[in-house]
């Protein structure tokens, strides 16, 4: 979570005091270089800033050694022991190198090792994808990251990349025997030999290795691999203490505000190159005319710059190049699928992503009208007064469901990571009276500051639940606390949400030009401050939001929550604050038991829960390389992924309609438009949707119960 108030001044005054010390240090060495800068910076404002820092001592080095290390080579395939032990002097020295005692030496020396050792893997990956493979040996390997040791001898080396390769080739042969086996017999389906199909499928990942190597060549520099260093001594702090470059911090800056500027281009990955996937109509792009769906961008320029060539890049990469300031030139090198090749010069245009924000429909169910109100994330556009914030948006989406008179509001917060720590406040604010929302406390440990909603009228104050999932994060887990705890809705969902209960702050590096900037040349740093607790007083860190009604899914048992980050800070617990509970006009543990009920007669979410734990079980186990074996177990696998697939879509749909002016938003653009359209379709078969509607119906009818039998008598 984002908290874009103001610094408390003794943090001012703390900053202000690390750039003195930072201005001390060279009086009697060279001026350090630019990597020494930001981690002199960093490790300041990690020591004297942080939530709760650990000491940067020869214990805090090792961790990072061993992280650093496992980041450049997760699967154990590039380094020998040798290169750590010719790298264990910088084990203890690398806290040094953080504090300014020592030049920054560690990451470029490991670089350097990285890529002389990344030529040799080359040679390697191509001289055993040229020789064809048998799967009649019954070996196996092991894909987990965390069992895999260090090669000892080139020898361990190359088998480590046999058994890889074979695995990847065996992948895709199965694959092309079992899609050869049901399109036998079919007009102008060409049937191949296994050896065609086995070279073919080396072919294929040999494929993948040439782009995966193009990409370590061509885009992971001495700087790439720096801001992978940087970010594993913040995260290490705890994970969500995050290093920016500049490029990085923009591209982050227009995920929150759910705008940008750029070409208004969707960019897609098609076999090595960064192709036009669709066009924004009206935009800069679609404006020019020489930009088609299917063209491949092969450079890019800023301006009258050197061109960038793509090669080697991912979408993201490619997407960070192509965006920037407003009315700014990129210029794109394009090969056109005639094979022709143009340059082509476009001005920056403001590009909006509705994807981003909150959007209603209804669901009818019998004689009700329930709305639905979608929020991906707490979004706010910190630099633009008059920008998108979720918490306007969401009072207009509650505006327009009211106009249309349902009887209960659903908000989904599923797969949302959070944001702006003040919408939320200002969110959860339109269901309750005045009253507070979340506490805050530093890391001096006082009495923690209570964020409230301090307007005394309610938007809404009919039924009201929140679906949430494992990946309801930081700002979902604040809202669903504060609604749960007032008693003033139904938490739906996982058995608990992700467990963030951290406060960020973005602060640029360049103290001396900007200090309270969230941007600078040299980067910016996303520093944990604060942590916050619900008004019970209990802490979401680790633990999340348990959810009122448990509905199982697919990620339950994956280790994917804050409490699988070993680098997590801690739960704790303060006072709570002084609240009124909200009287909902229903009895919680009556909505839990007729939910219940349901759930025992359907053997749907109980074969979910069960498929989750069988597939978490095989991601640990040991993958067979003989065909038959694989087989089977992928069969087995893939059978059991289909019968999720199955069974989370509903048999008979849901009635789910846009709210009628919504109807159509996005007729000036086909595809927004398409994209809108299938969404609601999506909703028409989400088993999870259904439920929660259901559990809405019971609310509705014990509220209306309830509120019937407190009429007076009539007499007749």
């Amino acid at each position: 979570m984002t908290n874009m108030k103001r610094l408390p001044i003794l943090l001012i005054l703390v900053i202000a005091g690390t750039f003195v010390a930072f201005q001390s240090l060279g009086k009697n060495s060279a001026p350090p270089s630019r990597y020494e800068k930001i981690l002199r910076n960093v490790g300041q404002m990690l020591e004297q800033a942080h939530y709760s820092p650990k000491a940067i001592n020869d214990e805090f080095s090792k961790e990072i050694f061993k992280k650093y290390m496992n980041d450049l080579d997760p699967d154990k395939n590039i380094f020998l022991q040798a290169d750590f032990d010719a790298l264990k002097k910088y084990e203890t020295k690398i806290d040094d190198e953080i504090k300014g005692d020592a030049p920054v030496e560690f990451f470029l020396a490991a670089g350097q090792i990285f890529n002389k050792r990344i030529e040799e893997a080359a040679k390697i990956y191509n001289e055993i994808l040229d020789q064809p493979f048998s799967f009649t040996t019954d070996e196996t390997i092991n894909l987990d990251s965390d069992k895999l040791k260090v090669a000892a001898t080139d020898a361990d080396l190359k088998e480590t990349w046999r058994k890889r390769l074979k695995y990847m080739t065996l992948d895709r042969y199965a694959e092309s025997i079992d899609l050869r086996e049901k399109n036998k017999g079919k007009e102008g389906f060409v049937v191949k030999t296994n050896e065609q199909l086995e070279k073919e499928a080396r072919e294929k990942v040999k494929r993948v290795m040439d782009r995966t190597f193009d990409h370590f060549r061509h885009k992971f520099s001495d700087d790439d691999k720096f801001n992978i260093f940087v970010n594993d001594i913040t995260t290490s702090m705890d994970p969500h203490s995050e290093f920016f470059p500049p490029v990085d911090k923009r591209y982050f800056d227009e995920q929150m505000s759910g705008s940008f500027f750029g070409i208004g281009a969707q960019l897609g990955y098609d076999d090595g190159n960064i192709k036009i996937a669709s066009l924004v109509t009206g935009s800069a792009a679609w404006k020019s005319g020489e930009i088609q769906i299917g063209d491949v961008i092969l450079k890019v320029a800023q301006g009258d710059s050197e061109p960038v060539d793509l090669t080697g890049y991912v979408v993201e990469d490619a997407v960070k190049l192509i965006r920037g300031a407003k009315g700014t030139e990129v210029k794109l090198t394009i090969k056109k699928s005639d094979g022709s090749i143009k340059t082509i010069s476009l001005v920056r245009e403001k590009v909006v992503q509705e994807e981003t924000f909150a959007r209603s429909a209804i669901v009818k169910n019998g004689s009700e009208k329930i709305g639905y109100i979608f929020l991906p994330e707490f979004y706010a556009d910190f630099d633009n007064a008059n920008g998108a914030r979720c918490s306007i948006d969401v009072a207009n989406e509650i505006k327009k469901l009211k106009e249309e008179k349902v009887d209960g509001i659903i908000m989904d917060l599923r797969n949302n990571g959070g944001g702006s720590l003040y919408d939320v406040v200002q969110m959860a604010g339109l269901f309750i009276d005045e009253g507070p929302i979340v506490q805050v406390k530093d890391r001096d440990g006082k009495q923690p500051q209570v964020l409230k909603d301090k307007d005394r009228s309610v938007l809404y104050d009919g039924p009201f639940a929140v679906m949430v999932n494992e990946f309801s994060a930081s700002a979902s887990e604040i809202f669903a606390a504060a609604i749960q705890d007032y008693n003033r809705g139904v938490i739906i969902g996982s058995t608990s949400t992700y467990g963030k209960g951290t406060v960020q702050r973005n602060i640029g590096l360049d103290f001396s030009s900007n200090l309270l900037g969230s941007n600078s040349d040299l980067g910016t740093v996303k520093l944990t401050l604060q942590k916050f607790y619900r008004i019970n007083g209990g802490s979401t860190q680790l633990k999340g939001v348990s959810s009122d009604i448990v509905l199982s899914d697919k990620y339950e048992d994956l280790k994917l929550r804050e409490k699988d980050d070993p680098d997590a800070l801690p739960w704790d617990e303060i006072s709570k604050a002084s609240y009124t509970p909200w009287n909902p006009g229903y009895d919680l543990g009556t909505i839990k038991r007729l939910e219940q009920n349901r759930l025992s007669n359907s053997d749907v979410f109980k074969t979910i829960s069960t498929n989750s734990e069988w597939l978490e079980k095989q991601n640990d186990k040991d993958h067979s390389l003989q065909l038959e074996k694989y087989s089977q177990e992928q069969k087995a696998i893939q059978a059991t992924v289909k019968q999720d697939e199955a069974l989370e879509k509903l048999k008979d749909s849901l009635d789910v309609s846009f709210v009628p002016k919504d109807v159509n938003m996005f007729s000036y653009d086909k595809a927004k438009q398409e994209r809108f359209d299938n969404w609601l379709k999506g909703l028409t078969k989400d088993i999870y949707l259904d439920q929660a509607v259901k559990v809405m119906n019971d609310m509705i009818s014990q509220r209306n119960l309830a509120l019937g039998n407190k009429q007076p008598s009539k007499a007749f």
